[in-house]
């Protein structure tokens, strides 16, 4: 019987896992480089976890079930419930602000299609301990730069940025609040990928003049791409709002300000749009939100993330602002792939030590342990095979140096060195070879002098 690998599941072979390792050292290069701490947490977690921070309609979503302690459990769909049971667990004893990424495996039981799958890797960065636009303007730098660093440019994708506070002030001004404005932020959530027919049938329940409401909001969506232009929107609504709204309003064209500077400054200012149709479904959002998007084909999400200043209290640690964003490998990989980023998928040894006999058989497998403690990729022949035959498959494979242990050489306790880049070739003492071939890695050619 032949078996398949289960639906929405990879497996890596390994070229594919020497591309997906690439993804890897690259988030995590760069989130070092911003002075990120990595981390790790259970895979397995208690339902209960989720169903706090998203609700009971999460458990459609998940791999649960019961273990043998009685005990409802579920595979992690994502990191940040687990990340605020971990910063809640030992909030007192840490300095702020919190700086950790984690790379890992997560699951979701949905319907595998393009781009989504059910198991699936994520780069999860967040900063928590620290109020402020700074915060925000850092991670989204982070994300910016993890995209670039991997051969991305400004023509590949964009980031959206809006604000779950503004679409308060927002909905304030059209007289909702409480689950009715919940309700008209979800279907804002989805205006994208819905008919204006649907949506304005998905408002109507909650909103007098829902027709006028969503032709000014698509008007506002379109027009607002600027500090300036956010401003004027902003004075539109002013006399509709109560004094508590004016007072946010103000302070978030404020926060707007320092957020669009700290980004500019940062270096990442052009690839910023505002874009105030972002919303992000996940309720636990408390401020700036925003999302990274591919900008041609199927223009998918890359990343996404944003502010939770709620989050660790309501898992039951102490009031402590976040802010936060996750990115999957998936949609990540495929734009690499549809541009032509992704590094070759074979690995390069570094060495090739090549015998012909038996002569020198010892004195190669001596020679290739050396090299190998000294950190090189180091091959060595498992079957006999002529020297042509080992030194063509060595170059197919892409080694930078051969070691040659020729029978009449072995003798006299002599190898012949041979580099592929230029075929150029040493005979020297055996002595002598591990020298020699460390310095030809260092300078990528035979060096003058050992």
């Amino acid at each position: 019987m032949q078996f398949k690998t289960l639906p929405g599941f990879r497996e890596f072979y390994p070229e594919e896992c020497l591309q997906r390792n690439h993804l890897f050292s690259v988030w995590r290069s760069v989130a070092r480089s911003f002075g990120f701490a990595e981390y790790d947490a259970p895979i397995l977690e208690p339902l209960e976890l989720y169903i706090e921070k998203s609700g009971e309609e999460i458990v459609g979503q998940l791999f649960n079930f019961e273990d043998r302690g009685g005990r409802a459990v579920a595979l992690r769909p994502e990191m940040t419930p687990s990340l605020a049971r971990l910063v809640g667990a030992r909030a007192n004893g840490l300095k702020r602000p919190v700086r950790w990424f984690n790379i890992g495996e997560h699951y979701r039981y949905e319907r595998p299609q393009k781009g989504r799958l059910r198991a699936f890797y994520q780069f999860n960065a967040d900063i928590l301990g620290i109020e402020g636009a700074a915060a925000d303007a850092e991670l989204i730098a982070l994300m910016v730069q993890s995209l670039r660093r991997l051969g991305l440019s400004s023509e590949d994708f964009r980031v959206r940025l809006s604000d779950r506070l503004l679409w308060k002030v927002i909905l304030e001004a059209a007289g909702l609040e409480g689950a009715s404005a919940s309700a008209v932020l979800g279907v804002v959530d989805k205006m994208e990928r819905l008919p204006r027919e649907k949506t304005l049938e998905l408002l109507t329940p909650h909103l007098a003049e829902p027709d006028a409401w969503l032709t000014r909001i698509e008007a506002m969506m379109a027009q607002v791409d600027s500090v300036e232009a956010l401003k004027a929107f902003l004075d539109e609504l002013h006399p509709s709002l109560s004094p508590d709204g004016q007072t946010l309003a103000a302070a978030r064209l404020a926060e707007w300000q320092v957020l669009l500077r700290e980004l500019k400054m940062l270096g990442v200012g052009d690839f910023i749009r505002i874009d105030l149709g972002i919303v992000r479904g996940l309720a636990y959002y408390t401020g700036f939100v925003f999302e990274a998007f591919e900008t041609s084909g199927d223009s998918r999400a890359l990343a996404g993330g944003g502010r939770y200043d709620d989050l660790v209290a309501k898992l039951g640690g102490p009031g402590m602002p976040a802010v936060g964003f996750a990115m999957g490998d998936v949609t990540v990989f495929d734009l690499l792939k549809s541009k032509e980023r992704l590094p070759p998928c074979f690995q390069k040894p570094d060495v090739a030590i090549l015998v012909e006999g038996e002569t020198g058989r010892g004195s190669a497998l001596q020679l290739a342990t050396v090299l190998r403690e000294q950190g090189c990729s180091v091959e060595v022949p498992l079957k006999a095979q002529s020297m042509n035959k080992q030194l063509k498959a060595a170059q197919q494979k892409g080694a930078a140096v051969a070691v040659c242990f020729y029978p009449e050489l072995a003798e006299g306790a002599e190898v012949r060195v041979r580099h592929f880049a230029d075929r150029t070739e040493r005979t020297l003492a055996l002595d002598e070879a591990a020298s020699l071939v460390l310095a030809t890695l260092d300078q990528a050619a035979f060096p003058d002098e050992l």
